[in-house]
This record gives C-alpha cells, structure tokens and sequence, in this order.
C-alpha cells in the first residue's frame, strides 16, 4: 500500500500525489472490444446503422426478459427517454420531484413547461419521503417522478398508493437501479413505467444510451412512435415526436455489456466490500450500505460524512483530489438550488432540510474495474488520516 502523508502534508501545493493517474468516478470500464467488434462489422456489413435495427431489437428483447417486463423501449439517452415518458403519460402542471437528484430528473420535466414541485427525502434511505409527497400534492398535480438512488428502491408501494389515491401517474427514474430488486422482483415493472440510463458512467452502458421499461402495451407502442417522430409506416406520421432513436452502434455496445453483466457486478460488490471493511473503523465516517437481501449492482460507494468528523466533507473531497482520487460531492447542493430553478422557487429550501443536510455531506468514491484491494486500501487511508484528531487535541 502507497504511503500516505500526514494530515497536515496533505493537499500542499507540489507534493507528489499518491496515484499518478486519476482515478475517477464513473469511469467507464473495461470491455470486450473483440465482441464488440464482431458487432460493428455485422452493423457494417448490412449497413444498417439506424431506425429500429435488428441489434436495437435484441437488446430491447434482452432487456426486457432481464427485467420480466413486457416491454424496453430503447433511447439515444437518459434524458430523452424520461421527457418521452412525462409527455406520452400526458402529464402537465404540477409533477413532484426529490431535489436530491442528477439535474436532468427535473429538467425533463421543465423543459416540457411542467412545474417542478420538490418534496424532501428521507434521511436514511435519501430516497424521497413519501410524507413530504403528501404534504405537496396539489389540484394541480398530475404525477410524481421518483428515483431509485444509488440503486436502493424508492418506498415503491406507499408512493403507489398515494398515486392510486389520488389518481396521479407515477415514474421511477431508475437511472442508479439496473440490474437491482425489490422484494425479489427486478426493478423496471413498478410504477406506469421506469427510465433507465445506459450513459458512459453507468456501470451498464450502451455509450451513450436509456430506454423505457413498462409492461404497458399502449404506452410503449407511443413511445415507439414518439422516438421516431411520430411515423408510423414509410409516409405515414401518426403524431407529433422527435428523434430518440438508438444507434445500432449503441445496441452493440449495450449487448456485449450485458454479457459481461455477471463479472462487471462481481468487480463492484467485491470494491464494496473492500471499502466496508476498511472504512468500519473509521469514526464520523459511514459507508451506505446494501440490503443483501436484494440484488444489487453496487456501483456508488457513498459515504456519509458526519459533522463529528474531524474536517469538513469538502475539505476532504479537496485532499481526496490532491492525491489523484476523484471523489464527487452528490447531488449537491441539491437542484433547488441550480438554475432556473432557484430563481423559480427561491423559497423551495424552507421544505427541504433533509436535502440539504445530506447534500452537505455525502462524498462518492473512485469504484469499478480500474480498483484493486490496494488502491481502494489506499484511498480509505487518506480517509483514515483526515480522520485523525490534531496533535494539540491528543
């Protein structure tokens, strides 16, 4: 294991840091390039690289059996997949949204002219509260968009309940969540839908990437037809749309990933439980931990970085990168706060303090295939030194 300086060396301008490369967070992993390009010269060789390719199909086919939903709707992003989503469920006016979340949650919906009303998460879970669902629901509401963070399940029954109560759609974004379960059941059939997120930084990706999972027959033949704007045949347009369609390009990536699924999990939960044990001993610091009950693909390792701790969350994050370890502050300081919206609704803090306590305090660490034992050992080391109370205090 690398030596690592003292607390007071550490972050000084022109020491040497304690990895020459970075290691970062979402760094996209390894890949079979051979598989891939098998693909690739198969796409070359119909020429065929877009508009609903037989390579698009069968990834949506995989995605689909994996998840044990009816139907996977595959998208040139994330993003698109999640605007496509809101406008084909026709939601309008109000949609309830956590703050503590990635911006493009709340942009989809904005960028539809649909107001973003933020509800609080719960401490523990930093998942929304399905309380503070309550507490914001309006005659003008007409979904709630939750997301699965980290991979841990939003409270899906009470928020369908809710919803069912009070006749709203409900959206899961499930962006953190691929490959993961609740109650035994594979995230991606709960809600009126799901929006996955095959982006390069995902653990899972397709490039750049996303789809839409639901076992509703109607609303995946409109998001069909909504990502190719709106045809419906060779000269026939049977509604407004856009262009979200996946790239064949993209499928293939996507399909030599999920044949790798098994050891790219494997790699996450082994860093996992690397970092837990390492970090266990360390006080005023604590690792998010899993429901090993659940399947998960343990791809963020968060820490939660208490007041007791002898430095501040950003004083650390700041000697994490001094050392080449590029840790993130997520999802700070919560979309309240970042434009428009914090312009919008200057006063949408007031109702959410659980946001702003764990967007304070939580920090993301380096994890996937370019970890071993000794770098994550390392890295937890310069944890462990922050950590140390000062001299005077001893």
């Amino acid at each position: 294991m690398k030596r690592i300086r003292s607390a007071r060396d550490l972050a000084v301008n022109g020491a040497p840091p304690a990895f020459r490369q970075p290691l970062h967070v979402g760094r996209p992993h390894a890949v079979d390039r051979a598989a891939f390009f098998d693909y690739a010269n198969r796409i070359f060789d119909r020429r065929r690289l877009t508009n609903d390719g037989p390579v698009v199909r069968e990834l949506e086919r995989r995605i689909a059996d994996m998840l044990q939903v009816r139907h996977c709707v595959a998208m040139a992003n994330g993003t698109l997949a999640l605007e496509g989503a809101v406008r084909a469920l026709g939601l309008k006016g109000e949609v309830i949204v956590p703050s503590y979340t990635f911006i493009a949650t709340v942009h989809a919906l904005h960028w539809q002219a649909i107001t973003p009303v933020f509800a609080d998460i719960d401490p523990h879970s930093q998942t929304i509260d399905p309380a503070a669902v309550r507490r914001v629901i309006s005659p003008r509401t007409t979904g709630i968009v939750a997301v699965h963070l980290w991979g841990r399940p939003a409270c899906i029954d009470q928020l369908q309940g809710i919803a069912d109560e009070h006749g709203l759609k409900l959206i899961f974004d499930s962006a953190h969540a691929f490959g993961c379960s609740y109650r035994g059941r594979m995230i991606g059939g709960f809600g009126a839908c799901e929006v996955l997120s095959f982006h390069a930084t995902k653990f899972f990706h397709t490039f750049e990437g996303g789809a839409v999972v639901t076992d509703d027959t109607h609303l995946a033949n409109t998001l069909r037809l909504m990502r190719n704007f709106g045809f419906s045949g060779i000269d026939s347009v049977a509604s407004s749309g856009t262009n979200a369609k996946m790239t064949e390009m993209a499928a293939a990536m996507g399909l030599v990933n999920l044949d790798g699924l098994d050891n790219l999990v494997a790699t996450n939960r082994r860093n996992y439980e690397i970092y837990r044990e390492a970090l266990k001993d360390i006080a005023g610091v604590r690792l998010l931990p899993y429901d090993e009950r659940e399947r998960h693909n343990y791809q963020y390792i968060v820490l939660d970085v208490a007041k007791t701790f002898p430095v501040s969350r950003d004083r650390l994050v700041r000697a994490l990168r001094a050392e080449n370890i590029l840790a993130r502050r997520y999802f700070w300081p919560g979309c309240h706060n970042m434009q428009p919206y914090c312009d919008l609704y200057p006063q949408a803090g007031l109702g959410l303090p659980n946001t702003r306590a764990i967007a304070d305090r939580v920090v993301v660490l380096p994890t996937g295939d370019q970890m071993n034992e000794e770098k994550i050992r390392t890295v937890v080391s310069v944890i462990a030194t922050l950590g140390q109370p000062p001299a005077d205090s001893v």
